[in-house]
């Protein structure tokens, strides 16, 4: 028999009283794709992070090729063929692909020798793998499909037999996805052996020989991938029967609530960010923005927010509202019956320090609930608040006492989601809702979506998630460097034409 390119055996790993990992084993194949999902929390970032030297199991072994291996760093991951991809790139953005290539693996003292060398590699394994990029290219001057290959062309430089990817897909648009399990699936041919973290099921289903499923830090099951379903992975990462779909009637639209007209954003570095966008969005309908990240979503977010400016017309319920900055904040959005859950909960949504009672409060404070008198909050009046709040969106622990930033990012999403919501808005401002959601909480975070959207309310929603877009959305417009490539309807479209206008390309007219 073939011994397996890795095998763990008993690995444990604790940080104090969480067990982050629990006696787990697992053998992955040579020449195979291995998907392992599970909820947030489930452990997989542990367990890859001990298997490429970031942490040192408490407990448990390490087989590579059949081979005991100690991996104390991830020096010594490299050493072993184990190369990683991760979902933040470890790029030096002012260098060039080739520098970037050698960086850490040089020959000696001398660069010049080092880059002669990869340059005639890199020729090569752009050949052999489908991984062509322009050696010279500055990293900061490349879109983020071409520095993906970069990474995985440093893992294959170095080596690499076995290859970790965590999240690949989720800054990419479907064409560039689609090309990356193209070059995963020629890796695969060529004998590499990958391990595929995501989050995304139809990716696992469409891309994986076998997939094993993480929850609660044990490892639950390990199947064929053609001997399993969507529906059965789901219940397995979370254990009970989970909805897939979006389950909504038709929109019953009213009236326009929010009306732009010609927006324009120049941010502090005289970059046009957003140039000319003009859209509506009615009362009871959710208009999804798909497009591939920095684009000129968030900016549209911010200044629909109140914490950027711009020139143009933007109106609300038939009102203008000003962009200047010179009368109008957050607090005057909120005050025209405008809710927003930024896309970026922990830096734009939650002060991670503070209680989960005074986050529920922000933004809120002077609410008359929330005054014991002219000069008092009510501090338990907000908790009580905050507590009957969590029960109602199913935050896990339903503590108001504890900090942000011991809730997993699940729980963090519905105590921003729960703060805003519940607060009756008009219009309500998302983005990116499922961030780094586990597949329950995200299954919750749509049904509230569409609670609102039902009630109503007006719902701009913004996602990097096409499939996320095409359930949730009545109406989808794409954003490409700052302007809208088109309006489509999901019943009238696919993802492959919203992949095209997503990179700037139209099979037909917008």
């Amino acid at each position: 028999m073939t011994d397996p390119a890795i095998e763990l055996i008993g690995i444990s790993k604790a940080f104090g009283p969480v067990q982050a990992n629990k006696d787990i084993s697992i053998r992955v194949m040579p020449g195979t794709i291995h998907g392992i999902i599970g909820e947030n929390g489930a452990g997989k970032s542990t367990l890859m992070s001990i298997l490429y030297g970031f942490y040192k199991a408490d407990a448990g072994d390490i087989f590579i090729g059949g081979k005991k291996t100690l991996i104390p760093d991830s020096q010594a991951a490299i050493s072993a063929g184990i190369g990683m991809v991760f979902q933040h790139f470890k790029l030096v953005e002012n260098f060039t692909v080739l520098e970037n290539i050698v960086l850490g693996a040089e020959d000696g003292a001398f660069l010049a020798p080092s880059l002669r060398k990869a340059r005639k590699e890199l020729t090569e394994l752009a050949a052999e793998y489908e991984l062509n990029v322009d050696p010279d290219a500055v990293i900061e001057e490349i879109g983020v499909g071409m520095q993906q290959r970069v990474e995985i062309l440093k893992a294959l430089y170095r080596r690499a037999d076995i290859l970790i990817l965590d999240e690949p897909t989720g800054v990419l648009t479907p064409a560039e996805a689609d090309q990356l399990f193209r070059i995963l699936q020629r890796l695969k041919e060529e004998g590499k052996t990958i391990i595929l973290i995501t989050h995304k099921l139809r990716e696992i289903m469409d891309a994986t020989d076998t997939v094993s499923v993480m929850r609660r830090g044990e490892m639950t099951a390990t199947v064929k991938t053609s001997e399993t379903s969507p529906e059965e992975l789901a219940e397995l990462m979370v254990g009970r029967k989970v909805l897939l779909r979006v389950d909504k009637k038709p929109a019953n639209v009213g009236a326009p609530v929010l009306e732009v007209e010609n927006l324009n954003v120049v941010d502090d570095a005289g970059v046009h960010r957003v140039k000319d966008v003009s859209f509506s969005v009615r009362a009871g309908e959710i208009l999804g923005i798909a497009g591939v990240a920095g684009n000129g979503q968030s900016e549209l977010l911010e200044v629909l927010g109140g914490y950027q400016t711009a020139t143009g017309i933007v109106r609300v319920n038939g009102t203008e509202i000003d962009l200047t900055g010179k009368h109008s904040d957050g607090q005057s959005r909120r005050n025209r019956g405008i809710a927003h859950v930024p896309e970026d909960r922990q830096r734009e949504g939650l002060i991670m320090d503070f209680h989960a009672w005074e986050n529920v409060a922000f933004g809120y404070h002077h609410d008359p609930a929330y005054q014991k008198n002219a000069w008092l909050m009510d501090n338990a009046a907000i908790k009580k608040d905050t507590a009957e709040k969590m029960e109602r969106f199913d935050v896990r622990p339903p503590n108001p006492a504890l900090n942000a930033k011991n809730f997993s990012g699940g729980n963090q999403q519905k105590i921003v989601l729960a703060r805003e919501i519940e607060r009756n808005p008009d219009l309500l401002l998302v983005g990116q809702p499922t961030r780094g959601v586990d597949i329950g909480a995200i299954e919750f975070i749509h049904q509230q979506i569409v609670s609102l959207r039902d009630q109503g309310k007006a719902i701009l929603l913004v996602s990097v998630e096409l499939e996320e877009i095409m359930s949730l959305a009545d109406r989808i417009a794409v954003m490409f460097d700052g302007k809208i490539m088109g309006e489509r309807l999901p019943q009238d479209t696919d993802e492959k034409e919203l992949g095209l206008l997503m990179a700037g390309m139209s099979g037909r007219a917008a």
